[in-house]
């Protein structure tokens, strides 16, 4: 909803210190004086909100001055370019009485502006904080995924029992070097298939330790969300 400043607005003696208060909290590019006169060409407006929105306003478009028609053009570029996107806008009505310095006049927008600078950024912080919970929402569901895949590599890898048992062999002075070269392939064979089991426990074991830091991981996640979360997570799908 836009806001539309036209007519005079007095504030509260409690609404006036606060915005005092946040106006002496920026930087400002000159010394504040008097502060009808020192808004009145709307330099130091625009250098409020490029404090908290560097994005949007370039204050280079706007000059200082002391001239009428100068400042009902920096008033006017301010309410295109910068109000617009708070959902903002100062009456011509109330640019005249601005730009002509006149008493009381600068400090309703200058409470207005605060107001919508600070709902913005409180809409910017839950559209950030919504944004996390989103991720690590994904973030979950990709751990899942993995140890899922995981879980099936595991289920894939055969331990290959050995074709022979291990047999004590009987040497008799004579046995044929035929059969010999026999026995010896036996046992070769076997040796193999054992260092091939061992290699796959091997990666067994690397993949139950990933499996575990997935699971880690997983649970650093679900203790950072809300409770919210939380319970959407650990309910049954």
């Amino acid at each position: 909803m836009c806001i539309v400043l036209g007519m005079d607005r007095l504030l509260s003696d409690m609404e006036e210190r606060d915005t005092l208060t946040w106006i002496d909290k920026i930087p400002f590019s000159r010394p504040k004086k008097n502060i009808s006169r020192d808004f009145s060409d709307g330099v130091m407006v625009a250098e409020i909100v490029k404090h908290y929105f560097p994005r949007i306003v370039d204050v280079h478009n706007y000059i200082t001055s002391c001239n009428t028609q100068q400042k009902r053009s920096n008033w006017k570029l301010i309410n295109k370019k910068v109000f617009s996107k708070l959902d903002f806008y100062v009456s011509e009505d109330m640019v005249e009485k601005i730009v002509s310095s006149t008493p009381c006049v600068i400090l309703p927008v200058l409470f207005f502006l605060k107001e919508k600078i600070e709902n913005k950024l409180a809409q910017a912080t839950r559209t950030q904080h919504y944004s996390r919970n989103q991720e690590n929402l994904f973030s979950d569901v990709e751990i899942q995924q993995a140890e899922a895949g995981i879980m099936a590599q595991l289920a894939e890898m055969k331990i290959t029992e050995p074709t022979q048992e291990p047999q004590q062999q009987m040497f008799f002075p004579e046995i044929s070097r035929l059969t010999l070269r026999q026995v010896m392939l036996e046992k070769e064979l076997l040796v193999q298939e054992l260092q091939d089991n061992m290699k796959i426990l091997q990666v067994k074991v690397n993949k139950l330790e990933e499996l575990v830091q997935l699971k880690d991981k997983r649970i650093e996640h679900l203790t950072s969300l809300p409770e919210v979360y939380k319970t959407k997570l650990l309910l049954p799908g």
